[in-house]
């Protein structure tokens, strides 16, 4: 019966996690087969390299700077190396003890590192007790902790955007230009090597856009369908982002590559001189480049030409 209910419950903090009911309802699940008095989620920020509190009930959250000290200690060093929990007060720990968790009434705790199934870091659980904790509660939590690690990895797209079509590998971008997965769709090595992506994302991020769509031609020559769309990232979508996707592509219409430049400047609002003068070519040429534009998207007027081109992603995007 216990092996059953140790099962049940396991079984039950993954769909927390999966599910969306977080750290507070992993915790719940836990609780079944540990007892568990007080914890705190630290999630481990790849972007910045520092640690910083994001979940926690049963005491108060342990502030910034003391998230930092712990990861200073050698006991925090010693659970990255072990990946098992680290029990305290004991030596190296008991300053940190006394400052962060005896104020609160807190006998002893315990901390383990948090690493994906896939070996990433991504954080700390810290369990707290006004009394000795269970003996067998070490391997309880070395046990949860590839599911629970899923709660504090902040590199991850945990809103799975909208409108996302079938069959376009992607990647999702925060402000910061950091690059994270996107759940249930293929990872785009394409546009996550591109260096100008990060600012690609981060202007759509900033503009008043849901959606964006156009042309790349990427640096070995082929053209992708790529799209754009707001989601949230990082704990629990807390961050403005976006998940940009890609396929690849011919270029519709039967255009030819100058022709989708031609294309982008007329849908840019320039004149025909204007975009002789951005492509290097003589006005002629553009003129001639455009009518072939008008008769292979069947379109009579330049404000037909923009409206189509922008609402089918015609435009080329350059990075």
């Amino acid at each position: 019966m216990a092996e059953i209910s140790l099962l049940q419950a396991f079984a039950e903090v993954g769909y927390q996690v999966a599910g969306g009911g977080g750290a507070h309802g992993a915790m719940t699940a836990l609780r079944r087969v540990l007892p568990v008095e007080g914890y705190e989620f630290v999630a481990y920020d790849p972007a910045t390299g520092g640690h910083h509190s994001v979940a926690a009930a049963g005491h108060e959250r342990i502030d910034h700077d003391a998230a930092e000290e712990y990861a200073t200690l050698e006991a925090y060093r010693r659970a990255l190396a072990t990946r098992s929990p680290v029990v305290m007060p004991e030596p190296g720990t008991r300053r940190y003890f006394r400052r962060h968790l005896e104020p609160y009434g807190w006998r002893c705790g315990l901390t383990a590192p948090l690493f994906l199934p896939d070996g990433r870091y991504t954080g700390l659980l810290h369990l707290a007790y006004r009394r000795d904790p269970p003996h067998a509660a070490p391997a309880l939590v070395s046990a949860a902790a590839p599911t629970l690690a899923h709660v504090t990895d902040l590199s991850r797209c945990v809103l799975t955007p909208t409108a996302l079509p079938p069959g376009y590998r992607a990647v999702a971008f925060d402000r910061a230009g950091v690059r994270r997965a996107v759940p249930g769709a293929e990872h785009s090595p394409a546009l996550y090597g591109e260096p100008g992506m990060a600012s690609f994302a981060r202007a759509f991020i900033d503009s008043r856009e849901l959606s964006r769509r156009g042309l790349w031609l990427d640096a070995s020559g082929q053209w992708r369908d790529v799209r754009a769309v707001r989601a949230g990232v990082g704990f629990q979508g807390s961050l403005q982002g976006a998940v940009v996707a890609e396929r690849p592509c011919a270029l519709p219409y039967e255009l030819t590559g100058r022709e989708v430049e031609v294309l982008t400047r007329v849908a840019a609002g320039d004149s025909n001189p204007q975009i002789a003068a951005a492509l290097v070519l003589s006005v002629r040429t553009v003129t001639t480049h455009l009518e072939h534009i008008f008769t292979k998207l069947g379109c009579d007027s330049r404000t037909r030409l923009t409206t189509k081109a922008l609402a089918e992603g015609l435009c080329r995007l350059d990075l």
